[in-house]
């Protein structure tokens, strides 16, 4: 199975001059984890819970005051909508990382989730292993 069979195609995307207080409107009202950071047509970033945990709440930071831009990891992991299912859980794996942004011809055109990846009809052991080794670590 491809990451395309499984990936989110909707991939929800804030600017990064976005008020993190508005992304979290955002993550809320569309009951997801993250949110793609793109400016002009390219991904520059990622925002997850765990941002908003550590670089937000737990430093005492003003949401209403604070653009997305400043706490976002800019270093994008991404995978490839043909491959396969096992390498993209590897990878998030490898990097410590529990979204995948999908690209194509430098384009981002899906998300891939451990939500996605475990919903998989076909989810082999491998697959299981990984998934509970990324469960139970802490995100970068």
């Amino acid at each position: 199975m491809k990451t395309k069979d499984v990936m989110v195609k909707e991939v929800v995307k804030v600017g990064s001059s976005t008020l993190v207080e508005n992304a979290v409107k955002t993550m809320n009202k569309n009951e997801i984890g993250c949110l793609i950071v793109e400016d002009n047509g390219q991904a520059r970033g990622i925002v997850t819970q765990r941002d908003l945990l550590e670089k937000v709440l737990e430093r005492s930071r003003d949401p209403r005051k604070l653009a997305v831009s400043e706490i976002m990891t800019k270093k994008l992991v991404v995978g490839t909508p043909d491959m396969e299912i096992h390498e993209a859980a590897r990878l998030m794996f490898e990097k410590k990382i529990k979204k995948l942004p999908i690209v194509e011809n430098g384009k981002l055109i899906g998300l891939v989730t451990l939500t996605n990846i475990a919903r998989t009809v076909s989810v082999d052991k491998e697959i299981i292993d990984i998934i509970e080794k990324l469960s139970n670590m802490r995100a970068i």
